[in-house]
């Protein structure tokens, strides 16, 4: 995957304007496509090597990792709540998703934050 590919993805997925996009599907209360985590990983992984460097990050890439991060969890938590049964490793994907969003946005691939670096995408 390339740049170019990992950011349109991303974009899609946190500005969820298709049905099928990660935060959509948990709007509507159902779990991710089977693979979908997975390249939404890969993606900030390629998203991650190529913003090492950078200063800067553009609104619209910025804001999509924002909401990918933030509402995916907010409506996990909503479902959980609401008993949804989700799949079992959702949770921890969640997780992972978050964690490659704040290594995006810090620049760096370790963080002393909680005591402990971030782990690098696989």
């Amino acid at each position: 995957m390339n740049y170019q590919t990992a950011r349109h993805l991303l974009i899609c997925q946190g500005m969820a304007a298709e049905p099928d996009d990660l935060l959509c599907r948990l709007r509507q209360k159902v779990p991710p496509i089977p693979g979908q985590i997975t390249t939404i990983l890969l993606a900030l992984k390629v998203v991650d090597d190529r913003l090492q460097s950078a200063t800067e990050i553009e609104r619209e890439l910025a804001c999509s990792l924002y909401l990918l991060a933030s509402e995916s969890r907010q409506q996990f938590d909503l479902g959980r709540r609401s008993g949804v049964a989700w799949p079992p490793l959702l949770d921890e994907d969640l997780g992972r998703i978050a964690a490659g969003v704040r290594q995006i946005f810090l620049g760096t691939r370790q963080t002393a934050a909680m005591g402990g670096a971030i782990q690098p995408l696989a």
